[in-house]
């Protein structure tokens, strides 16, 4: 069982959005896939509430709850849990951090957004894990892409995925949906799949990181 968090200290930046949209494109690659909701403000639950389909499953923890949840996880066989943090410095960010195999650091190419990037990758950097930064709601192309791209990448690695701003995405949302579900055959949609595949590629070869550096000692 693999674990991924979501974490940024800058309210507004899709966190959640790409989170269940991630899981949902991990169910339908044939994983078995948790998403488990620590921020307050209970998004990702309230998309949950929303959704006719049963999977992917979601649980709402707090920080005292997360070792639990996660062993109740690995024993009833899930692949992948997905970690919703909330979007400020808490204890339950540096618990869910501390958990994972992976985080992703969504950000959107403003400057008051790459400026707060420094202290969540500081807690990051703490804890010794590994760590890629995603831009969302970006423009189509142009510049700002490319800028925040190399502004970013002196922090940390950036996904080569962008997910530009849709309305499609809080359309899905609103009704409990990923935007694979909603416009599959969507621009979207494409993004978010290919991120997932790139998302997966690299978790495995994190995984493999420790073999490899056994059998070369």
């Amino acid at each position: 069982m693999r674990v991924l968090t979501f974490v940024t200290q800058k309210g507004g930046s899709g966190k959640t959005t790409l989170c269940v949209n991630l899981a949902v494109a991990a169910e339908q690659a044939k994983r078995r896939v948790l998403v488990l909701d620590m921020d307050p403000q209970g998004t990702a639950e309230a998309w949950y509430q929303d959704r006719e389909a049963e999977r992917p499953k979601l649980a709402r923890v707090d920080a005292g709850e997360l070792d639990q949840a996660l062993g109740i996880a690995r024993a009833q066989s899930f692949d992948l849990v997905l970690i919703d943090t909330p979007g400020r410095d808490e204890p339950s960010v540096a618990a869910a951090v501390r958990a994972s195999d992976f985080c992703i650091v969504p950000c959107r190419p403003t400057p008051a957004d790459m400026k707060a990037q420094p202290s969540t990758v500081a807690t990051i950097r703490r804890l010794q894990k590994p760590m890629a930064f995603v831009l969302t709601q970006t423009p189509p192309r142009g510049f700002r892409i490319k800028e925040a791209q190399n502004g970013l990448s002196v922090l940390g690695p950036v996904a080569p995925v962008t997910i530009v701003t849709r309305s499609a995405f809080q359309d899905a949302q609103g009704g409990g949906l990923a935007i694979a579900e909603f416009e599959p055959e969507g621009k979207g949609a494409d993004e978010i799949a290919r991120l997932w595949k790139w998302t997966e590629k690299k978790m495995e070869k994190l995984a493999d990181e420790p073999t490899q550096q056994k059998n070369i000692a």
